[in-house]
């Protein structure tokens, strides 16, 4: 569980830096790449919320694929 936290935890840190990377593209006129970007941030930011959701019997998703292995 400890590994999935720290992957979360990055995950979220590097959209958070393509965020930033966007926006810094977006001021410098190089919109394509700026909204390839942040589109990036977007899909890494809904994939880490689809994981941390709960699921229907009240865990999470990641608790579940722990509960497999």
């Amino acid at each position: 569980m400890i590994m999935s936290d720290f992957v979360l935890s990055l995950v979220m840190l590097a959209a958070a830096v393509l965020v930033g990377g966007a926006y810094s593209l977006f001021r410098k006129g190089n919109t394509q790449k700026a909204l390839l970007m942040a589109v990036l941030a977007f899909v890494m930011i809904a994939n880490v919320v689809i994981w941390v959701l709960p699921a229907s019997d009240g865990g999470d998703s990641l608790q579940e694929a722990a509960a497999e292995d």
